[in-house]
């Protein structure tokens, strides 16, 4: 079954190549140009995913998000934006959105960022214990805990596969603080907060034989893990 797009974009011209080339690859897409016949459109056209443009006429995508939020909480959203300012990612991020993609984008990173956020179950967020990742030049083995490459192969502790393993398995969305520790240590106390800063640090120091492979801070919200 397609996955159904909203997708609101003022500008025409970029509006009109976005949409032919979502339908193209499979997707049902609702495209509108303006923020006043957005809230209409959702409950109408009841998408899986909305993708927004921040600078719209009317209501602007921060203040769509927050009235989609109100009707569902649970339904992932994109912000397409030319907005380069930090506050304004992380306004996004705050509001609920799952990615933030800026201006000018490619098709194809568009696809990959919509793709990655239906890969992640809904429920069982992990693959089997004894399943063997490839993280870029790294064997990633969760089972023994165990990190290598070439000929080196490095010990983990528990507490570090399992962050590994979450990141790894974030498909380059971001993942916010309270998310890794409440999956990590359960609550998302001080003192977890600075627990976290401390295993972020080892595993940069732990993944840094590869260079394609980042931990990137989002400051004020969370990590995003990036492979390439």
């Amino acid at each position: 079954m397609a996955i159904k797009i909203l997708y609101v974009e003022d500008e025409i011209f970029l509006g009109k190549i976005v949409f032919e080339t979502l339908i193209s690859r499979g997707f049902h897409v609702q495209m509108e140009t303006d923020g006043n016949l957005v809230l209409n459109a959702f409950e109408k056209f009841a998408p899986d995913i909305c993708v927004l443009d921040i600078m719209l006429p009317n209501k602007n995508g921060f203040e769509l998000a927050t009235e989609i939020r109100k009707k569902n909480q649970k339904i992932p959203i994109v912000f397409l934006t030319a907005k380069t300012q930090t506050d304004d990612v992380v306004k996004g991020f705050k509001l609920g959105a799952n990615d933030y993609i800026r201006k000018p984008f490619s098709m194809e990173e568009l696809i990959v960022r919509i793709e990655s956020i239906f890969k992640l179950p809904a429920v069982d967020f992990f693959p089997r214990k004894d399943a063997i990742l490839n993280i870029g030049k790294f064997i990633f083995d969760p089972n023994n805990q165990l990190l290598t490459i070439s000929n080196e192969t490095l010990k983990l502790s528990f507490r570090e596969t399992e962050l590994l393993q979450y990141l790894f398995l974030s498909n380059h969305s971001i993942i916010q603080r309270k998310d890794l520790m409440n999956h990590i240590w359960g609550n998302d106390s001080f003192f977890n907060s600075r627990n976290l800063d401390v295993y972020i640090t080892k595993l940069r120091g732990y993944l840094k034989n590869d260079p394609s492979i980042q931990i990137i801070t989002i400051k004020g919200v969370g990590y995003r893990f990036v492979i390439g």
